[in-house]
């Protein structure tokens, strides 16, 4: 990932740039050769149908992706935001293994010929066409592309190459994937019958009247359950019932350790005391630094940057006064505005990047800088001299173009320089990144902004809260064990909380954040066992038991028992009011009669289309206007067993819809087409994944 990842938020690529990040890993020399293979084995994150995926090349994705979500959601590292991160780059890989292994099934290949014309050809990849783009006259250059290549071939240095190849690779995939996708495009279609069924089904209108029996008028206690009736039931519905993957059942009780009024009002006082401080402090960014939680840059802002709160007072006083103290999510607030003047909304700007280090020192770097800011005031190229020096790899490619961007998206001194200077200077910086030329092209808009330093004060527990905490999970994880735990919980007043499928990669029970090493001992424990430790977050200390273990595949019918039970009793209330309507519609000649035999009225609903099968004021029930719509006028059906009970129809009248002409039924073809092609795509990744053997170790590592 090109350096400059880091030093702004590229919203809209986030995708992509995994994407290509993953295909580049899984195509490489990922496995070192010489490694035995059972290393191999405990290093692999997970595998799919055998093809894995090494810990090392994994994390290292893991980490690429977590620092951009911090850029893109412009917060520190959280527990949250690498958690995503890992479930991102599993999914990817998953995908892209899949899709992989079928394009090498088929045979699908890009040959070297095809591969060259897509590079250099007239119609070069789209790919090829971003990468050089000149960012002067936004037109794809041609020059600058063969320039690059010849540089590659002779004169380039071992980034440059690996960034070629990875563009290729990506080409070369763009185009099998190009491939399977119109093979199975091509694969779907649609009749002039499936066309005009489709069509009556969202415009033929039904009216009919309903006699609805509901379950809920049979009481529970009426009925008594059977284990053929959890059987007959399990066996018809047992696809639904196939686990993905193993989960755990547990039980566990939460002692609340968050802060309590004591400890905001704490915390109050503090921040009122810093504040006072701040008032008189002559050092106010050296301030800020040490007394603050967040190390918020002492750098200008823009409206919007700071808390609602504090945005809403900064840019309305004077250079000088300290405000707040303000509360917000659980943190308090001072700022004291030091400066204030008016500034571009946003800049244009291109930057060359030297690593310093590689320079042999900042100095080294910075002269050589100088050297490259003078070529470029004689009218060298910038684009080309961006090629031949940067060693950011994400802009590099389009001539070291940035794009327009706001400010507080860099780096303070890269902010500072481009935001400050005038359109068309060349200036030279150093950031913790290196050594940047940078190229101001354009600046946009002007608007007031301000430099404060900004003190903030979290509330935390306070020590006597955490203890008192602590003290009864102590009490209660020295009491109780796998057989008592229910008892104990009750006789010290802990609440029990229930997880029934918990999955290995879960971060938090019923939106409580819970620590891995918890979910690790939960996924290593055994059925009964009672956690071998008071585990704890920031805010809770919890202890656990494991109540039951679901292995991936087929869950048994005691398995599920507890989850059906009230489709069972449905089942068996249906069996019952159906034999109740089936007589009252014995010898009735309308549903009107059959309604009047149970004491009842039948509904008359009208304008219900196939496509929308809901009965007003009842629920979806597809199986009763399935059957309406089946049915002829004036006949009456037999018993239909809904969702909600069981019902008897008979439909007054059909109004069928114009007739579908040459012009609509091409229309309605080419609609129903493309979201045929969409639920293909998602039915077959989803049929190829149930297919696989898909190994998943990742709660191994994470």
């Amino acid at each position: 990932m090109g350096l400059m990842s880091y030093l702004r938020n590229r919203a809209g690529l986030v995708v992509t740039i995994i994407g290509l990040a993953i295909v580049a890993f899984l195509l490489g020399d990922i496995i070192n050769v010489g490694t035995p293979f059972w290393a191999k084995s405990q290093n692999q994150v997970g595998s799919v149908n055998g093809e894995s995926i090494d810990y090392q090349v994994f994390n290292a994705q893991v980490d690429q992706t977590t620092a951009m979500y911090q850029q893109q959601m412009g917060g520190a590292a959280s527990p949250q935001i690498r958690s995503y991160a890992v479930q991102q780059v599993w999914n990817q890989f998953v995908s892209q293994e899949l899709l992989k292994q079928e394009i090498e099934k088929l045979g699908l290949i890009v040959g070297k010929d095809e591969l060259n014309s897509l590079v250099t050809g007239n119609n070069p990849s789209p790919q090829i066409v971003q990468a050089f783009t000149n960012p002067e006259t936004g037109q794809f250059d041609k020059n600058q592309l063969n320039t690059f290549i010849s540089q590659v071939n002779t004169q380039g240095t071992p980034e440059m190459v690996q960034q070629w190849e990875m563009l290729l690779e990506n080409i070369r995939n763009e185009r099998l994937n190009q491939k399977y996708s119109n093979l199975l495009s091509n694969s779907v279609y649609v009749t002039a019958l499936e066309a005009q069924d489709e069509y009556n089904q969202r415009n033929k209108l039904a009216n009919f009247k309903y006699l609805m029996l509901d379950y809920s008028s049979v009481k529970d206690g009426e009925i008594k359950l059977t284990d053929g009736d959890y059987k007959a039931y399990y066996d018809a519905h047992k696809n639904a019932f196939k686990n993905p993957e193993e989960t755990r059942s547990i039980e566990y009780v939460l002692f609340d350790a968050t802060p309590t009024a004591n400890d905001t009002a704490a915390t109050k006082s503090t921040i009122e005391q810093l504040k006072t401080e701040l008032v008189n402090s002559k050092t106010d960014s050296l301030f800020a630094a040490v007394n603050s939680d967040t190390k918020h840059p002492f750098t200008y802002i823009r409206k919007g940057q700071a808390s609602p709160d504090l945005d809403s007072v900064l840019f309305n006083v004077p250079v000088g006064t300290t405000v707040g103290p303000f509360l917000s999510n659980g943190v308090y607030e001072i700022a004291k505005v030091v400066d204030a003047k008016f500034s571009p909304d946003s800049v244009k700007a291109s930057h060359i990047l030297l690593n310093a280090t590689a320079e042999g020192g900042v100095d080294k770097a910075t002269a050589k800088a100088d050297s490259i800011k003078g070529l470029i005031q004689k009218g060298e190229s910038f684009s080309a001299l961006a090629v031949q020096f940067s060693v950011d790899q994400g802009s590099k490619v389009n001539g070291g173009d940035l794009g327009t961007f706001p400010r507080g998206q860099m780096v303070p001194e890269f902010d500072e320089a481009v935001f400050s200077g005038k359109p068309g200077e060349v200036v030279v910086v150093n950031s913790r990144f290196g050594t940047h030329i940078i190229k101001i092209e354009k600046q946009i808009g002007n608007s007031k902004i301000v430099k404060a330093a900004i003190v903030d004060k979290t509330i935390n527990s306070g020590k006597a809260t955490t203890d008192a905490a602590y003290t009864k999970a102590n009490n209660f994880f020295g009491d109780a064990n796998s057989k008592n735990f229910s008892d104990i919980a009750a006789k010290q007043g802990a609440k029990i909380q229930k997880i029934d499928r918990a999955v290995a990669m879960d971060n938090n029970f019923n939106g409580v954040e819970v620590p891995r090493d918890l979910v690790r001992w939960l996924f290593e424990a055994k059925k009964g066992e009672i956690s071998e430790k008071i585990f704890d977050t920031d805010q809770h200390f919890i202890v656990a038991r494991v109540v039951d273990i679901q292995p991936k595949g087929h869950l048994s019918l005691d398995a599920v028992k507890p989850q059906i039970e009230a489709q069972v009793k449905n089942e068996v209330k249906a069996k019952m009011l159906t034999e109740k309507l089936n007589n009252a519609l014995n010898g009735a000649s309308n549903v009107d009669q059959a309604a009047q035999k149970l004491g009842k009225a039948a509904v008359a609903v009208e304008n219900i289309v196939l496509a929308n099968p809901v009965l007003p004021g009842v629920a979806l029930e597809p199986a009763v206007v399935g059957t309406a719509f089946g049915l002829q006028p004036n006949k009456v059906s037999k018993s239909v067993k809904g969702i909600q009970g069981v019902y008897a129809v008979q439909v007054n009248s059909f109004v069928n819809p114009a007739e579908l002409v040459a012009s609509d039924m091409a229309n309605q073809k080419k609609q129903m087409l493309a979201s045929k092609s969409q639920r293909a795509w998602a039915s077959i990744y989803q049929a190829l994944q149930n297919k696989a053997d898909i190994d998943d170790n990742r709660i191994r590592f994470y």
